[in-house]
């Protein structure tokens, strides 16, 4: 197997995409966050000392996928056309978090994806770390991809 990420000499390098066609790609990411069941009402109820977690937490997902090619060494800046943080209750005590980007370019949106997922929930448990430290953020992991050379890829499925 060829490690794309790795020169002649085993150097570290980012992947030439100039000559890869333009296509259009999507992905999806989630996180999950996990709290006591007080947390979670707080959130709902908007009674968090902090403000609103949800609306904190979309624009802190929304500015990461923005900025995933600084955080992430080799990945691409990319040109995304959309990003959608949405942040949904599961009663009692946990929070899902899903992130959707597309883009017209040479390389996917995954990372961009998972980024801001990951973001969004290191958001809510920064804004509620007062309430409840012993919040837990799991099950951060792409669900569905699609465009480019490898086509699609679905967890679900």
């Amino acid at each position: 197997m060829e490690l794309t990420h790795l020169d002649e000499n085993g150097a570290a390098r980012m992947v030439d995409v100039g000559d890869k066609q333009m296509t259009r790609r999507a992905a999806t990411a989630q996180a999950v966050v996990t709290m006591q069941p007080d947390t979670l009402e707080k959130i709902v109820g908007n009674n968090m000392p902090k403000g609103d977690v949800f609306a904190c937490a979309r624009i802190a997902g929304i500015m990461a996928a923005k900025r995933t090619s600084e955080l992430i060494p080799m990945c691409h800046p990319l040109p995304i056309d959309s990003v959608e943080v949405e942040l949904v209750p599961l009663p009692p005590d946990r929070v899902k978090i899903t992130s959707t980007l597309r883009c017209t370019y040479r390389t996917g949106v995954e990372m961009e994806a998972l980024t801001a997922a990951s973001v969004a929930a290191l958001t809510v448990y920064d804004m509620c770390k007062a309430v409840d430290r012993g919040m837990r953020i799991d099950e951060v992991m792409l669900l569905h991809k699609e465009g480019g050379k490898s086509g699609v890829y679905d967890r679900l499925k």
